[in-house]
């Protein structure tokens, strides 16, 4: 069983910055991507951010220039930097982590972290 952790959200004011951190932990389990999300008040869950473990990374157009995805493969870890926030940002962002266990393809989201970016 894989299991995801995310944590480095908080209340920040616009223009500021957060690091918002996935890890993913078990055993016997490769990674193929790890991709975050987020759900604002009221709205469905969106995509943000995808990296594979090539190491290639999309962005949803509303992120781009602003946020950037760090992959750590020894760790199973993703890092999503988040610059210029803004109040929009604000939302759950949660971490989507897929690839296969042994011969069993898995995908496994994490509790989720929340971002408050203030005007």
């Amino acid at each position: 069983q894989v299991q995801v952790v995310e944590s480095g959200g908080g209340l920040v004011q616009a223009g500021g910055s957060l690091r918002l951190s996935c890890t993913a932990s078990g055993s016997g389990f490769a990674i193929n991507t790890m991709a975050w999300y987020r759900q604002a008040p009221g709205k469905q869950r969106e995509f943000v951010a995808t990296t594979t473990s090539g190491g290639s990374a999309n962005y949803t157009d509303s992120v781009k220039g602003r946020f950037t995805l760090s992959r750590d493969n020894a760790q199973n870890t993703v890092y999503l930097q988040m610059n210029s926030l803004k109040p929009e940002d604000t939302a759950v962002y949660y971490c989507n982590v897929a690839g296969r266990w042994g011969t069993i393809e898995y995908m496994t989201w994490g509790q989720g972290t929340a971002v408050t970016v203030s005007s």
